[in-house]
């Protein structure tokens, strides 16, 4: 967890499958971007599984107990943060959403494991068995009807994005009896929350143009989120 000197919440993020072994490089910018906005970040890391209730599980076990150990934070506005994959865990959080003051969203995939990792749906025929996430995807729509439960939630889709299902999620949240979600598109592709900004680092400090797109979204999405906790951030740098 990093936080600004005077944090005015924080963000629980769960970045996507893969990128989110190591989210403090794979999101660096993004999550210095929300932190020079005055808002602390944890981000939950995780490796390739098919349980995706278990990971949900256990993720929000873990930012509970980091949040915690800081007692000053729970006070705070909180703000649930998820990216592809990540969203499917916001999703299937085990306090059903209530936990934060809402949810964001950015480019949501429920994809099956058959298309998501190949070699998952070569080594199931190989074997004649048919392998699946748990949840698989129509179960996973199905769960957040019956079960999650939180109505302020913000999706965000990429305009350039072939994979993203917001569109699909917002309709079934809209379902609920009470929803707010709101649904916007932005510029950009599936990876456009992703840029540690390596090559930048090491080559020097000159022209950074995905640096400014990136501070450029972490601001709209958290200018756009400020009804969800009733925070508002300040000008983008």
């Amino acid at each position: 967890m990093t936080l600004p000197p005077q944090p005015v919440g924080i963000i629980q993020f769960i970045g996507g499958n893969g990128l989110a072994v190591q989210p403090q490089w794979s999101y660096q910018r993004l999550l210095r971007a929300f932190e020079a906005q005055g808002w602390g970040v944890m981000a939950w890391a995780y490796r390739l599984s098919l349980d995706h209730q278990q990971q949900a599980d256990q993720a929000f076990l873990d930012l509970e107990r980091v949040l915690r150990q800081e007692p000053g934070l729970v006070r705070l506005p909180l703000l649930r943060m998820g990216h592809s994959l990540g969203c499917k865990l916001l999703l299937l959080a085990p306090d059903g959403g209530m936990g934060c003051g809402g949810a964001a969203m950015l480019a949501f995939n429920n994809y099956p494991a058959g298309r998501a990792i190949p070699l998952v749906n070569r080594l199931g025929s190989s074997l004649g068995l048919t392998v699946d996430f748990n949840p698989p995807p129509r179960r996973t729509m199905e769960l957040v009807a019956e079960r999650y439960r939180q109505p302020r939630n913000l999706l965000v889709r990429f305009r350039d994005d072939a994979i993203d299902q917001s569109l699909r999620l917002h309709a079934r949240l809209q379902a609920r009896s009470g929803d707010q979600s709101q649904l916007v598109v932005l510029p950009g592709k599936h990876t456009a929350p992703a840029s540690a900004g390596l090559r930048q680092q090491i080559l020097g400090t000159g022209d950074d143009p995905k640096g400014r797109r990136i501070k450029r979204l972490a601001h709209q999405v958290l200018t756009l989120s400020q009804g969800l906790v009733g925070s508002t951030p300040p000008p983008a740098a």
